[in-house]
């Protein structure tokens, strides 16, 4: 790779800007291909649960960026003028992403406009506060009901970060949360206060470190970060309220022995019956897939009447459990990153023979779990050191990484000349001039042409 290591500052300049026009380009032409790819639903064929779960394996994106690329691109074949703009590297995929949180075909233009004279981060400020406009004017009373989200992210020394968004009416009740668990952590006695002395009442502002409050020598009244450890302890610790956490997530099926052990291809034509608690039928790989990790109960029967009861068998000790966390940490199916709420799946069936110890297990999240045992995919063990291959219903491997044997080099400038792309230094550079940003006068100006609110 030439660096540029000989190369005068202008030329470098030169270099880089041209090349972010080549970028900002070749961009919008792959969410062309992502939009496509997304309106055929090829994913579906690979197993992913979305367009945005197979770019971010195919592509090595993270999550979150594949579902905001997915989102861009599919928001662009509404947007010819900004999709012609981006098309030749004139606006960045910064510009674009926040254009196409707020575009509508009658503001295209104007947007379009002010993208060309505004830097990412002035463009980025001003559709803020321009979409806080457009939602109070316009959004039924629902609306924060419905935009409500919490977002859990790890920064580079893994602490956790926290972002959310709640309705006025949830906001105020997780704020009389966050108080009765600080009251609660107040009224706790402290090492060094003498008994019968009251704590001292908090000062400790919303979101604001109480720690970083307190007098020099004093001690600190509980934070909102104490606070909110002490409600999700109580939660781990008593369990959801108005429920029983043991007996919600029972579900009860009754198999017949020989459609259980039935080979899959052969399970719907076993003999014997699969059923839910309330006489619902069961395909037999659907109670196989449930029997994967459950406690089975064994009843001999002559003509409907229970002869014996044996006792529970078959669910995953918890030792044998803690292995397979520690092992997999996540759904083992290429792509999946799902971490929560996963399946200890049986390689090779118990009913049919298999074992349930570590080197038969794998963890897979529901979806490909149901998948695997009734959407035809299937998996092997490769190798004696815990490797897997996953197989479509077609019988194609699904690799457990992205091909890029199938890419080669082509002449780009050739190819950038045959499409009309004309490109150099100044091709996505701001026409910013340095002026103060009158943000009022751009949301009157966008308020004005967006018909939705005249």
């Amino acid at each position: 790779m030439d660096a540029g290591g000989d190369w005068p500052l202008e030329r470098l300049e030169r270099e880089i800007g041209v090349l972010a026009a080549h970028i900002n380009a070749a961009t919008c032409r792959w969410l062309g291909l992502v939009a496509e790819y997304d309106r055929r639903e090829g994913w579906a064929d690979w197993g992913a649960k979305s367009c945005a779960q197979w770019l971010a394996h195919q592509c090595a994106l993270a999550p979150a960026a594949a579902r905001e690329h997915v989102r861009v691109a599919r928001r662009l074949l509404e947007l010819p003028l900004i999709r012609a703009a981006f098309g030749c590297g004139e606006l960045s995929y910064s510009k674009v992403r926040a254009l196409s949180r707020v575009a509508t075909p009658e503001l295209e233009e104007g947007l379009l406009e002010l993208a060309r004279y505004s830097t990412a981060a002035q463009l980025e400020r001003t559709l803020r506060a321009y979409r806080g406009v457009v939602e109070r004017e316009l959004s039924p009373a629902d609306h924060a009901h419905g935009e409500r989200y919490l977002v859990c992210e790890h920064d580079d020394d893994g602490s956790l970060l926290l972002r959310a968004r709640l309705p006025a009416d949830e906001g105020a009740l997780v704020l009389a949360a966050l108080d009765a668990a600080r009251d609660g952590l107040r009224a706790e006695p402290s090492p060094d206060r003498q008994p019968g002395e009251p704590s001292q009442p908090s000062s400790e502002g919303r979101g604001v470190s109480a720690e970083a409050e307190a007098p020099l020598g004093e001690q600190a009244p509980p934070s909102n970060a104490s606070a909110l450890l002490l409600m999700a302890e109580t939660l781990l610790a008593a369990g959801p309220a108005e429920r029983s956490p043991a007996e919600s997530y029972q579900v009860v099926v009754h198999v017949d022995a020989a459609a259980l052990a039935a080979p899959p291809e052969d399970g719907s034509d076993a003999e014997g019956t699969s059923q839910l608690e309330d006489g619902s039928l069961l395909h037999p790989e659907t109670a196989r897939r449930l029997a994967c990790d459950a406690s089975v109960v064994r009843i001999l029967e002559r003509d409907g009447r229970p002869l014996s009861v044996g006792r529970r068998t078959r669910s995953i000790p918890p030792a044998l459990r803690r292995a397979l966390q520690s092992r997999d940490h996540c759904c083992r199916f290429p792509g999946c990153t799902q971490r929560r709420f996963l399946h200890a799946h049986h390689i090779e069936h118990w009913a049919h023979g298999g074992s349930t110890e570590l080197t038969n297990l794998v963890h897979l999240c529901r979806y490909h779990h149901r998948l695997v045992h009734e959407g035809g995919y299937t998996l092997e063990r490769t190798g004696t050191r815990g490797g897997l291959r996953f197989r479509r219903p077609d019988g194609r491997p699904l690799a457990p990484h992205p091909d890029s044997r199938t890419g080669h080099w082509v002449d780009l400038e050739r190819r950038n000349r045959r499409r009309g792309l004309l490109i150099d230094a100044d091709t996505c550079a701001s026409r910013w001039a340095g002026e103060r940003l009158d943000l009022a006068m751009a949301i009157d100006g966008l308020v004005g042409h967006d018909v939705r609110l005249n």
